[in-house]
């Protein structure tokens, strides 16, 4: 059943998570011939990524099987917003970074450069262009391909503020910040 907001939530199979499309979107995948035909939408799986995917394995000759994979914000973002799809903005995001939540209005075409700058930190500091070198810490970003030496600091909140004002300035609202708790 679609929400008085016009949202559907669907159940997962692996996972106890939902997904949230848009009224307008469920009942696409729902008419459409083929989607409906092979159940896209009561099949919907959590990757291993955190998003949501729907996939099929294909017999090829020799007896041999290729697994097709839909990702489901893809599926969405091509269908639908797909006049926003330019240039170098090739791949598909989340606005809010819910990978469960495939609304036309939280989906975002993205370059590359942006998508990488969104990634979740790896760093031990668990802030962004942050690093530990003995008992400081530097702040570096990339900019063109090149890396950016900000200074060593006493803090590593100190070095994440730095590399936020730096990401700012370099790329605006596609910058990624880091998060203070």
């Amino acid at each position: 059943m679609i929400n008085a907001n016009g949202v559907k939530s669907l159940p997962l199979k692996n996972a106890p998570d939902h997904v949230l499309l848009d009224g307008e979107v469920y009942e696409y995948f729902n008419r459409h011939d083929y989607f409906s035909k092979i159940k896209l939408l009561e099949n919907l799986r959590k990757h291993s990524t955190g998003c949501v995917v729907f996939q099929k394995s294909i017999k090829e000759e020799k007896g041999k099987y290729k697994t097709k994979t839909y990702y489901l914000h893809k599926l969405v973002a091509e269908t639908f917003l797909s006049d926003f799809k330019t240039g170098n903005k090739t791949l598909v995001g989340t606005k809010n970074n819910n990978k469960l939540d495939c609304r036309k209005d939280n989906l975002i075409w993205r370059s590359r450069a942006r998508a990488s700058r969104q990634r979740k930190t790896t760093s031990k500091t668990g802030f962004t262009g942050v690093y530990r070198e003995n008992q400081r810490y530097r702040a570096v970003i990339s900019h063109k391909g090149k890396s950016m030496h900000l200074g060593m600091f006493d803090t590593a909140r100190e070095a994440a503020e730095i590399y936020n004002r730096k990401s700012w300035e370099l790329y605006g609202h596609e910058g990624k910040q880091n998060k203070f708790y």
